[in-house]
């Protein structure tokens, strides 16, 4: 569908923003356009141009944190009236869009997986209750906030030319920035290991679950993921129970969603969060010693099979050819 306003688009996650930047022209009607708002180095302004006009609002630095500029995007908001926001659906973007719903008195509507064609307004269909349904639902004051993760938009090469420029709103920072009435203080910072996945762009992805023993054996899964030329991704208790595997890397509702054209489940259970991130996919695998577990359901081809028996064979089978 085409949207027949100015649409907006941030996140503070670069590969998330270049999905949404990508997702949002594909959206963008005439007269509609496409307004990028950066907060970060000038070298991800200059990248994002090429998707749209760029509102550069400087890097964070100090004390500030990325929280603090919702004033300022209401102020901006305010005054350019676009029709619809699309915000990175991480955990700081989804307080940043309920922030900023709140001030224009609307509902920010969370998790869209699509937008669709309506003569009245903007309807989406939407995730609810953890992924347990789906709902769709129209706001009914603009401007439209709605919160999208990874995956809903298909990951696309940054185009070439059609940038709309750069906006520096702050340089320096400080004449643009709101300061907020109330703002949290930064204690300490601690740096955390680059995280190099890309789920929503891969073409096969093996999945680990809380099948694992132990973290130790994540080394299987990603051996196996090499011989297949693979991403490695898990279900979301070993990433934010367990602390294996980064966030960015668990597929779910909260998670990344995927459209791989092979998605290798590992000891994945298969709850109803899980399966909402990886459902679209083309051929999906479970290797499962329990053939009533959830996944099995959604599977093309089940090995009920210990995975600790399997994974071994398999992959010395495809290393040998």
């Amino acid at each position: 569908m085409a949207v027949n306003g100015d649409i907006w688009v941030f996140s503070e996650k670069w590969d998330l923003l270049a999905e949404l930047a990508a997702g949002a022209r594909e959206l963008a009607g005439e007269p509609g356009s496409v307004t990028i708002v950066v907060i970060g180095p000038r070298s991800a302004a200059e990248k994002a141009a090429a998707w749209g006009k760029v509102l550069w609002l400087g890097e964070v630095t100090g004390q500030r944190r990325v929280d603090d500029y919702v004033p300022t995007l209401v102020g901006m908001l305010e005054e350019a009236k676009p029709q619809l926001m699309l915000i990175g659906a991480t955990r700081r973007g989804r307080a940043i869009a309920g922030r900023i719903a709140a001030r224009f008195d609307t509902a920010a509507l969370t998790d869209v997986q699509e937008f669709l064609t309506d003569e009245d307004g903007l309807p989406v269909r939407h995730m609810i209750f953890g992924g347990g349904a789906v709902r769709v639902e129209r706001a009914l004051r603009e401007p439209v906030i709605a919160t999208l993760g990874p995956g809903i938009f298909q990951a696309v090469q940054q185009p070439a030319g059609a940038g709309g420029g750069i906006v520096e709103q702050a340089a320096p920072i400080e004449p643009a920035f709101v300061e907020p009435k109330l703002r949290a203080q930064l204690r300490e910072r601690k740096p955390r290991p680059p995280v190099t996945a890309n789920l929503g762009a891969a073409r096969r992805v093996v999945c680990a679950g809380r099948g694992l023993a132990k973290q130790e054996d994540l080394s299987i899964v990603e051996a196996l993921a090499r011989a297949l030329n693979a991403e490695v991704a898990c279900t979301r208790p070993l990433a934010e129970g367990l602390d294996w595997l980064p966030r960015e890397r668990y597929i779910g509702i909260s998670g990344a969603i995927i459209r791989p054209e092979l998605y290798l489940g590992v000891g994945v259970s298969g709850q109803a969060q899980h399966v909402i991130g990886m459902s679209e996919s083309r051929v999906v695998v479970a290797v499962n010693k329990d053939a009533n577990a959830p996944i099995c359901q959604q599977a093309d081809y089940i090995v009920n099979e210990d995975l600790y028996v399997f994974l071994p064979a398999l992959i010395a089978a495809l290393e040998k050819r």
